[in-house]
Order: structure tokens, then C-alpha cells, then sequence
């Protein structure tokens, strides 16, 4: 009985040293690979609308990093991996996203921006539904662009740069982000 017990102990240690942080039941690793680079959980999240659970979102980059403006300046792979907790439909994602960057960039910027982020839209478009429990992933690597993930398939082609990435990731962490509590927790503070 005590090696069952202890067998059971080492296991849940073990499991617990893999699972950094666990948010409304979506655990969110310590580490993510992407690009042949580790990358650290800067901190992760939960997305509500009203009373509703809406996503479970976690920020990796090559290393932490506390605030928005250093979040930014990180110029090396990133990854924002969000978990659906509810049924949501493309459209409703994109449109989200659209109103994130309309209130985080200026006129410029989003002209600027204008080709990459119509690309990104109808890649997310093409994917109709996002059922609880959906796995997206919006992945930067430098030189390659920005690159949508669902469940573990890469959808469309890469789009944009740096600039495009940072747009995205203001979505959350910009001066009007989706949620003041979901910024704090992804930028550490």
C-alpha cells in the first residue's frame, strides 16, 4: 500500500512539474516548442464576455518578460495558444479580433497593416466553427510570419512580420485590450 501510495505521489508530482498553470480546467505548460526554440509561459489567462466563460489564453516567448512594452520588443518566436471553452463560430473570432485591432492601432497603422490582416481574417474564416475545446494557436516566427494553428494543423500561410504579430498580440496586451485582468495575467503583472 505505501508503494501504491508513494507510486501515486510521484506521479502527481510529476504531472504537476509539466502543468505550470491551469486556467478554468485548460492546463497551460511550462514550456511550448515551437521553431526548434523552448519557449516559457509568460503567463496565462481567462477571457469572459458578461458571465461567460468565453477562452483559456497562455503567452510563450523565448524568455519572460514583465509588461507590455517588453512583451513587444520581444522580437523572437512567440506563441499565443488559446483553448475554447465554448462554441464559438469563426466569424465571431474574427470579428473580435477586428474590433481589438481597430481600438489598438491608429488609422495608419492599421492601412498599413490592411493586407495582412484581411489574410489573417479569411484564414480564420475557413475554419466556420471552433467547438469547445478547440486548440488555436497563433504562432510568430521571425522571417516566417504569423501562422494559425488549429488542433495541432498549421491552416493557411504565413502572413506578415513583426509588426503585424505585435498588432495581434495588442489585441490583449495593447492600451485597450479585450481584458484589463486577462493583460495583467499574460504580461506578468
Amino acid at each position: 500500500m505505501k508503494k501504491l501510495l508513494g507510486a501515486l505521489c510521484a506521479s502527481l508530482a510529476l504531472a504537476s512539474a509539466h502543468a505550470a498553470v491551469e486556467v478554468a480546467g485548460v492546463k497551460f505548460d511550462d514550456h511550448s516548442q515551437m521553431a526548434g526554440q523552448t519557449l516559457q509561459l509568460n503567463g496565462a489567462g481567462l477571457r469572459t464576455k458578461f458571465v461567460f466563460k468565453v477562452y483559456a489564453m497562455g503567452l510563450y516567448l523565448p524568455a519572460k518578460a514583465k509588461g507590455a512594452q517588453a512583451v513587444l520588443a520581444s522580437d523572437g518566436p512567440r506563441r499565443i495558444d488559446i483553448v475554447t471553452l465554448r462554441d464559438l463560430t469563426a466569424e465571431q473570432f474574427a470579428d473580435a479580433l477586428s474590433e481589438g485591432l481597430k481600438k489598438n492601432l491608429s488609422e495608419a497603422e492599421q492601412q498599413a497593416l490592411k493586407a495582412d490582416s484581411e489574410a489573417f481574417r479569411a484564414t480564420l474564416l475557413a475554419l466556420k466553427e471552433a467547438k469547445e475545446g478547440t486548440r488555436i494557436q497563433i504562432d510568430f516566427v521571425p522571417g516566417g510570419g504569423t501562422r494559425l494553428v488549429v488542433n495541432g494543423s498549421p491552416k493557411g500561410d504565413p502572413i506578415g512580420g513583426l509588426d503585424f504579430s505585435n498588432a495581434l498580440l495588442r489585441v490583449w496586451i495593447g492600451e485597450a485590450p479585450a481584458q484589463g485582468d486577462l493583460k495583467q495575467a499574460l504580461i506578468g503583472e
